[in-house]
């Protein structure tokens, strides 16, 4: 009964993530996230991740679920009911050659379970915010025949992420998986053209707004291999791919002339969609392949090094627009090859140790990732958008060593002086917690 109360829990946190409307949005002021599909900061966002500079591909354990690798789900004890979350706060500073601006917010960073279906068949289910649209700003601009006129830029959602995913222990050894990915939610940009002062007989404000709806499949692959070296040393490898799926969006548009009174805005004309259109129409998203390794050395309980490289063709999901329509004019966006890479060690606590601070866990890492936006503005060369970031953490045992707190900071800095640069500090908490469950009961 106790823990059919845990799953009924469980659950019920994991379906308030889809009915709540802020789960997955940043509150965040994010200039970069009016590009494409919005703004991604995973693996980063995830404590576990992010205190080793974002390693994944080899991380496994028995109260972990690690969607980044499918196959670290057979790590899943036979017994176990698993269950994960994290917590994070962002403290953002954005900087260019004129102003700073500082900003900060919290979110869920993910929810997950997982249990086994068999003794070789682990399954895990869970959420995350896969990206984050969250932008507002004005450009004022004086003209000698319109006179002073303000654009602002607006724009909300996200893409939110649902995986069940499963995980096979093939050998001692090796262990392969899969994650069936559901991305959902909405996208709601808009700009507004204001002419204050002016006669509206001859300079009406307008506004242009388009709403994007995802509903679409993804899927991942993954393998893990675990090789002993003698005695003292492990070598780890992690393989992930995700292969490139063309999938079709829902867009709705409508660009209207308005005017104001009593602060109330009222509809003038109508531009698009004309009698007899229809303002709804289907676009393309494309997801990338992408394949990522990862390789790290463990030696006993003692330390570990890693390594994660990733490749694909682009970074995140490619928007294109339909065609026949082109609601909000070209984009500055370009794609261009991503690569990402990360290097991180532990210092693994001894299980063993009667000093609790013995038993901690210590990380440490860096990452750098190449291409993470690609932009050309009118009349501007190509600027590649890099990123590059520093993560601590600690991993503190509980309840004899069944859960772990995971606790993070990672810095990261991206973009360019002469154009926009996020500094960003990220504090992030994670809780993985292993319960048995699938045990019978012995009686004398």
């Amino acid at each position: 009964m106790k823990n059919r109360k845990h799953f009924a829990l469980l659950i019920a946190l994991m379906v308030s993530a889809f009915i709540v409307p802020t789960y997955g949005q940043n509150g965040l002021n994010i200039p970069f996230s009016q590009y494409g599909v919005g703004f991604s900061t995973t693996p980063y966002s995830i404590p576990f991740a992010s205190q080793m500079g974002g390693i994944a591909y080899t991380r496994q354990a028995a109260n972990m679920i690690n969607m980044f690798n499918p196959a670290s789900y057979a790590a899943i004890q036979p017994t176990s009911f698993v269950f994960n979350m994290g917590l994070g706060i962002e403290m953002s500073t954005f900087t260019d050659p004129n102003t700073s601006v500082y900003d900060a917010d919290g979110n869920i960073a993910y929810l997950a379970l997982g249990f086994p279906l068999s003794k070789w068949w682990k399954t895990a289910i869970g959420i995350l915010p896969l990206t984050s649209v969250s932008y507002e700003s004005v450009q004022t601009q004086t003209d000698p025949v319109w006179g002073e006129n303000k654009t602002r830029y607006e724009g909300v959602g996200g893409v939110t992420k649902v995986f069940w995913g499963h995980g096979f222990n093939v050998t001692d050894k090796l262990s392969l998986g899969m994650n069936v990915n559901f991305l959902f939610d909405h996208l709601n940009r808009a700009i507004t053209y204001h002419f204050p002062g002016n006669d509206s007989t001859y300079f009406m404000d307008a506004r242009r707004e388009k709403t994007t709806i995802i509903h679409n499949f993804t899927f991942d692959f993954g393998a893990q291999y675990t090789q002993p070296i003698g005695e003292d040393y492990t070598l780890l490898a992690g393989l992930t791919f995700t292969p490139h799926r063309s999938m079709k969006v829902d867009d709705n548009s409508l660009i209207y002339t308005f005017v104001t009174y009593a602060a109330t805005e009222y509809i003038r004309d109508t531009i698009f969609p004309l009698a007899g259109q229809n303002g709804e129409y289907t676009s393309t998203l494309e997801q990338p392949y992408i394949v990522g390794l990862g390789l790290a050395l463990q030696r006993n309980d003692i330390w570990s090094i890693a390594f994660d490289a990733t490749y694909s063709p682009w970074s995140g999901l490619k928007y294109i627009e339909n065609e026949d329509y082109n609601i909000f004019g070209e984009s500055a966006l370009r794609y261009g090859d991503n690569f990402k890479g990360a290097i991180g060690i532990q210092r693994l606590g001894d299980k063993n140790a009667q000093h609790y601070m013995r038993r901690v866990t210590y990380s440490a890492g860096f990452h750098l990732e190449k291409g993470k936006l690609q932009l050309q503005p009118v009349g501007s060369d190509l600027t590649s958008i890099d990123e590059w970031g520093i993560g601590f953490g600690m991993s503190l045992p509980m309840r004899k060593g069944r859960s772990v707190l995971d606790l993070s900071v990672n810095y990261s800095s991206m973009g360019t002086a002469d154009m926009l640069r996020r500094n960003c500090f990220t504090i992030g908490i994670g809780l993985g917690s292993s319960d048995t469950w699938f045990q019978k009961r012995q009686y004398n």
